[in-house]
């Protein structure tokens, strides 16, 4: 038997912002089995399903940043004191776990004005129940703006499992897409080094550790929550949404081993960087060493017939001066000389 969706006016364009009406509300979908996701354009409308929904669930999507859609949320959701706190103390670890009921996940993304920086990760924190799902974040986010957008144009789930897991790959499919830029990025600077052009990629190098560094620190799900959620879930997730649970998990894993294996290779070439630049380091120290070595002939005989006093030598003596020319260029070269082959010794050596 068919079930009917109700009919939902048309929503005022700022009801459709990406701020959100003023309970923080963005955009929510109605989902029944067999039909197309039904859009729900205000707070109004969706208090009004809330509690009625029968077969099929509720996404709430909020903008947390708006002053009224904490105390929105605690009047008509009903969401866990879990939740709540996670939202108000900003809590960033990105795990999935049981909390009574229903699940509880917390999820980094990156933002829209993404530009390789470690700052651009923002989170996103989930409750998923059977009947209602509610997503609440700060700034808008890549993967769950895909996520709406695919809602919007008819793609429907079979349960709000099945919408977190979709959220997930969304997530994994991101990273993905920021590892392989960066590996492009890398491979570019890494030929820059083997050629001796290190030095204007120092900052890049370590600005790219940084952000690989902090991805795998916050995207990274916890897997001890994980199991432990897999292992015992709520009643009424199917063991079709727990394999795909699962399933996610392992594209997670895949593409955190990239992840570590790239930070890896941005850590030798900041090696090679170093040890090239410490070998430049020591020519010029050598190259200035070597000038004030030759320089001593000219610096200790001028300073010998620079003092006033008498009995200076061929201070009368007509070709003084070209004798004493001639005795420093004569010293100078047998101390490049002594040099030279000190140098080749050592090179042999």
């Amino acid at each position: 038997m068919s079930v009917s969706t109700p009919v939902i006016p048309f929503a005022p364009a700022q009801l459709r912002s990406e701020g959100g009406d003023r309970q923080g509300l963005i955009r929510a979908y109605l989902f029944r089995p067999g039909a197309a996701p039904v859009s729900v354009d205000s707070a109004a409308e969706a208090e009004a399903l809330l509690g009625r929904i029968g077969d099929g669930f509720l996404w709430l999507h909020l903008n947390a940043s708006r002053a009224g859609a904490d105390a929105w949320m605690r009047t008509h959701t009903n969401l866990s004191d879990n939740f709540h706190e996670a939202l108000r103390e900003g809590s960033r670890s990105t795990r999935i776990e049981r909390d009574g009921d229903a699940l509880f996940a917390v999820i980094n993304d990156v933002t829209f004005d993404f530009a390789f920086d470690a700052s651009d990760v923002a989170t996103l924190w989930v409750s998923v129940r059977s009947d209602l799902v509610v997503s609440a974040r700060r700034q808008p986010l890549r993967s769950v703006d895909r996520l709406r957008m695919a809602a919007k144009h008819g793609t429907s789930f079979g349960s709000s499992v099945a919408l977190l897991d979709e959220l997930l790959r969304d997530q994994a499919d991101e990273l993905q897409r920021i590892a392989r830029k960066a590996t492009d990025r890398v491979d570019v600077i890494e030929d820059a080094v083997l050629t001796g052009h290190h030095e204007k990629h120092a900052a890049e190098l370590a600005r790219l550790r940084r952000l690989m560094v902090r991805l795998q620190r916050m995207l990274a799900p916890e897997p001890s929550a994980l199991a432990r959620t897999l292992a015992y879930p709520p009643a009424w997730v199917a063991a079709e949404d727990t394999q795909r649970l699962q399933q996610a998990s392992g594209e997670f894993a895949v593409v955190l081993r990239d992840i570590g294996s790239l930070q890896e290779r941005i850590k030798l070439m900041q090696e090679e960087a170093a040890a090239r630049i410490s070998d430049a380091n020591a020519r010029t120290l050598f190259t200035l060493t070597m000038v004030t070595v030759l320089a001593l002939p000219i610096n200790l005989i001028s300073g010998l017939f620079g003092m006033n006093v008498g009995g200076i030598p061929l201070g009368d003596h007509h070709g003084g001066f070209w004798i004493m020319v001639s005795l420093i260029v004569g010293l100078t070269g047998l101390i490049a000389w002594i040099a030279v082959r000190w140098i080749g010794r050592g090179s042999k050596d």
